[in-house]
């Protein structure tokens, strides 16, 4: 299942990759926001990030205006790996080298065709351990630190 939410500024990008994602095949969970109405992105972030943590969803998708504020949030859980992308090269490799757990996309920056196209290059991509693993480590180390 894939957790999805967003503020008002990434509501309207966050339902066509949700209605994308739907029409896929894809189990979604949608953490809102429900309409444009203003609302602080750490209140989405912070339940999307926790469901991935608690195992409830295998990965998440955040959206707010510029993606920039809802990834500072969603890197402030421990566990969370969030990837602000507004590329498919970068979505690809932030699973790839990252094993990003979640990525973030903004909705004032990124059109719907573009979204969906780096959504599915996160989607499709896989972690590839090795060396990048070394380093998923470290970033575990300092979040312990």
């Amino acid at each position: 299942m894939i957790a999805i939410g967003s503020d008002h500024g990434g509501f309207e990008l966050k339902e066509e990759i949700k209605k994308y994602l739907l029409q896929e095949g894809h189990e979604v969970k949608d953490f809102g926001v429900d309409s444009p109405v203003s609302v602080d992105y750490p209140d989405i972030a912070h339940p999307v990030c926790m469901s991935v943590i608690n195992g409830e969803c295998e990965k998440g998708i955040l959206v707010c205006g510029t993606g920039i504020g809802i990834s500072i949030a969603a890197n402030k859980i421990h566990g969370i790996r969030a990837a602000l992308c507004g590329d498919c090269f970068s979505a690809r490799m932030a699973k790839e080298h990252n094993n990003a757990n979640v990525i973030a996309l903004g909705g004032r920056v990124v059109g719907p065709s573009l979204a969906i196209e780096i959504v599915n290059a996160w989607l499709k991509a896989e972690f590839q351990g090795g060396r990048h693993q070394t380093r998923v480590d470290k970033i575990h180390s300092l979040e312990n630190k």
